[in-house]
């Protein structure tokens, strides 16, 4: 339910907390969407659809395989500094998380750099090069 909240923040349009709190129950007691914890570390109330809830389990489950994920920060999965602790990430297109194993390390915020947690000086230059370049698509790399 965070979601909403993150949402019913940034856009006038929604309707009051209560009445997305209402929805969604109603929604719940129908079997349409469950309510629990899913998200470990967050309180307040959370909401799955059913499929949702054997993959969230899922991955829960998966082996770190430690590669590094470069989200936009103007993408929805940009949850530093609303969900994740630290410094909000701008939801600007110039701006870029970098995720390894679902953990923010680094971000690129106004065109600097700024890491999460302690790396030696050859990770740190990796993941400012991931963080600077934009690769190609699959489909445009396989053409080069």
């Amino acid at each position: 339910m965070v979601f909403w909240r993150l949402l019913a923040r940034e856009a006038e349009w929604l309707p009051p907390w209560r009445d997305l709190l209402m929805a969604c129950r109603r929604l719940e007691a129908r079997g349409e969407i469950r309510d629990g914890r899913f998200v470990a570390g967050f309180s307040g109330e959370q909401f799955a659809l059913p499929e949702a809830v054997g993959v969230l389990r899922s991955v829960r489950n998966e082996e770190k395989s430690g590669r590094p994920t470069v989200v936009n920060g103007a993408d929805p999965l940009n949850l530093v500094g609303v969900l994740v602790p630290g410094a909000k990430v701008p939801a600007l297109y110039g701006n870029r998380v970098l995720y390894r194993d679902g953990v923010a390390v680094a971000a690129l915020v106004a065109g600097d750099v700024q890491y999460f947690e302690k790396m030696d000086p050859e990770q740190a230059w990796e993941m400012r090069n991931l963080l600077l370049r934009t690769p190609a698509p699959a489909g445009l790399a396989a053409l080069m």
